[in-house]
């Protein structure tokens, strides 16, 4: 209907539909057939709302079908209906009066981008601008000028202290980077109002939220599509998350001591990485790309992700005092320099810009995201998530020396009085896979290439293969990281950790096991050689090392690397017991690791046939059965032929691994993992 000015439509249809094909996404996990059931959906009025900026609407669905799946059964009362809320949001868009920052890929943000068909032919069709909210100086000619109109961000009420005043604390660090960018008090941290709804957009938020796990923390931001200006940016912070903290704090420094006693620098770090966690899902939702190249120069960003830094103190304890960084880091204000600074009218603004990225060139900071941090076919050697210092190889073995005194140290005061001895699992792993993260940074020296995000003329770095010193350095330091010794846990350790009781059930933190209930130290040791050995020999680095040392024979070359990889596995001496049985269990791990590479139609022909061929010696080699006059033990002799017929009945029938799927660790992530929530991850 239309009545003067005002027009009346009936969008039921439009709101009570499946939006976001939650038909389609059960179907393809194979978690059952549904279909909307109209009878019992309906408009959520408490969270439908108009604001004067935005209108929200949402909907009750409710999906009925057959075939329930596993996950659906693990959420609902009933798996054969399933109810959820959709949520719609109508946002106004803002008004003319913004301008426009291009994107520069050295910069550090994610952005829109389109295509302008009316661009000369001369010119890139494709237009792009950096996300940003609007920030202007009241006197754009002076240095130092308070703004029109302030950033504010508003903090959920519903967060507890101590942990509401590390994330204010944390979210507050932002003004020091707007300050550099010229700005007085731009950048501000309220508690959210009680009249206030989050829903609103006039309020940027940072909510404190309860979900089942220890999740990632997101940082969103609701932009214009048109020239990328954030109209409002919403942060979820993971409730469950400072959990994680103070369970590697309590496997890391075994501190009841009396059974009761909560020593204070336990608190103290979980809260330190809330204030960094505040700051970092900040930075998203201000349009910030993550910098996973920052730990490399001191810690230079906030927009890494920050793996405790553990120090060893004289008397073999550990100190946390220093675990994350407390500030905003120098990369954070040349982004927000790039970003935000109102520059004088006449000014040059892309000479400008230009003028703040090669101030951070001069000063050595880098900068490198997401796609090219990710440790599994990884090249760069100094973005890697996790991670801390200059050299990862040389972090690797001082992260390696913090579990040893970790171990050294673990005992009943790990876990309170009265609590379960079972529950002493859970404090390990965190200290038992503690190097996990820095041996994905180390590895990817290993046929590792150095590069920027260099434009022509700007005078970075463009290519620079990894040093041979450096290849061979790291190598040697991750196979630290599958020597016996090192995955090996004492006989001590092992006497008190018993079976779960019945109302533990295993979980996220806790080992996989090949022997039922009982703890499992040998498959402890095969979760963590799996995690060293699939980085190893992963495809895409075996094929740089190949095209490496082609290219020059200084560089190790694939076949170098993994005759060192097998003989320490298969050569290395080991006393009879659990460490001999250790080296055993590497050995299948990195058997199936080899086979799976021949096997794989990624790999380049040449990387499988260097499997190949090393298969092929490894069969050879076992055909002894040892020094003569030594007796061979029975063990090392159904070792011995075990792997000879594997071997054999891998090349024979055509190419089939009947070596079970090595074990993963534990989740570590978060601590976190694959990526924390924003806009472009």
């Amino acid at each position: 209907a239309e009545a003067d000015s005002r027009v009346l439509v009936d969008a039921s249809d439009f709101f009570l539909r499946d939006a976001h094909d939650v038909i389609g996404t059960l179907k393809r996990t194979k978690q059952g057939n549904y279909h909307i059931d109209a009878t019992r959906s309906a408009f959520y009025l408490p969270r439908s709302k108009n604001f004067p900026n935005n209108t929200e609407i949402e909907a009750t669905l409710t999906f009925t079908g057959n075939d329930p799946g596993r996950y659906v059964r693990q959420v609902t009362p009933t798996p054969e209906a399933i109810t959820v809320r959709t949520h719609h949001s109508f946002i106004k868009l803002p008004d003319g009066d913004f301008e426009p920052r291009k994107y520069d890929p050295r910069a550090g943000y994610f952005g829109i981008s389109y295509l302008d068909y009316a661009t000369p032919i001369s010119e890139p069709i494709e237009r792009q601008f950096i996300a940003r909210h609007r920030l202007k100086k009241k006197n754009p000619g002076a240095e130092m000028s308070e703004p029109v109109t302030p950033i504010v961000y508003y903090l959920d009420p519903g967060a507890p202290e101590p942990i509401r005043s590390a994330l204010l604390d944390g979210a507050r660090w932002w003004n020091q980077a707007f300050e550099a960018a010229g700005f007085i008090d731009a950048f501000q941290v309220k508690m959210l109002p009680p009249d206030a709804d989050p829903m609103d957009v006039r309020y940027n938020i940072i909510e404190w939220v309860h979900r089942a796990t220890r999740g990632w923390s997101y940082g969103d931001a609701v932009m214009d599509p048109r020239t990328g200006e954030i109209v409002k940016g919403h942060i979820l912070l993971g409730s469950l998350r400072v959990r994680q903290d103070f369970l590697i704090a309590a496997g890391l420094l075994s501190p009841y001591k009396d059974g009761t006693t909560v020593p204070p620098e336990m608190q103290e770090m979980a809260l330190a990485r809330l204030r960094q966690l505040a700051a970092h899902e900040v930075g998203h939702t201000l349009g910030l790309m993550h910098n996973f190249a920052a730990s490399t120069s001191n810690r230079a960003s906030v927009m890494d992700y920050p793996h405790p830094l553990v120090k060893i103190r004289n008397n073999d304890t550990l100190d946390l005092s220093d675990a994350y960084a407390v500030g905003i880091g120098e990369w954070d204000k040349i982004t927000i320099r790039y970003g935000y600074s109102d520059f004088p009218n006449g000014a040059n603004e892309t000479a400008q810009l230009n003028k703040i990225l090669q101030e951070s060139f001069d000063r050595g900071l880098k900068y490198i995201s997401d796609t090219d941090a990710r440790p599994a076919g990884g090249a760069h050697p100094f973005a890697h998530l996790w991670d801390n210092g200059s050299d990862a190889a040389d972090e690797l073995l001082h992260v390696l020396n913090v579990r040893n005194v970790a171990l050294q140290h673990f005992s009943e005061n790990n876990i309170r009085t009265s609590m379960p001895m079972a529950s002493l699992e859970e404090a390990l792993a965190p200290v038992y896979f503690f190097h996990r993260y820095q041996t994905e940074a180390a590895v990817k020296l290993l046929g590792g290439l150095n590069y920027s995000y260099a434009l022509r003329g700007d005078g970075q770095l463009v290519t620079e293969i990894v040093s041979a010193e450096a290849q061979k350095k790291a190598l040697q330091a991750l196979l630290q990281t599958i020597d016996p010794q090192t995955l090996a846990l004492p006989e001590r350790i092992l006497r008190i950790i018993p079976p779960r009781t019945p109302d533990m059930r295993r979980n996220r933190e806790t080992f996989t096991t090949r022997t039922g209930i009982t703890f499992d130290p040998l498959a402890a040791a095969e979760a963590a050689a799996n995690q060293t050995l699939r980085l190893l020999l992963h495809p895409e680095r075996a094929a740089r090392l190949v095209e490496y040392h082609a290219r020059d024979k200084k560089y190790p070359g694939f076949d170098e690397v993994i005759a060192q990889i097998f003989d320490f596995i298969f050569n290395k001496y080991a006393p009879d017991g659990l460490l001999k049985e250790i080296r055993r269990t590497v050995s299948y791990v990195a058997l199936y690791h080899l086979m799976h590479l021949v096997t794989n139609e990624d790999a380049t022909p040449q990387v499988r046939a260097i499997a190949a061929q090393r298969l092929k010696m490894v069969q050879q080699n076992l055909q002894t059965a040892g020094p003569k006059g030594v007796t061979e033990s029975k063990a090392r002799e159904a070792h011995r032929h075990f792997v000879q017929e594997l071997i054999r009945k891998f090349f024979d029938e055509p190419w089939k691994i009947d070596i079970p799927q090595p074990l993963d660790p534990p989740a570590g992530s978060p601590i976190g993992s694959f990526s924390c929530g924003s806009g472009p991850n």
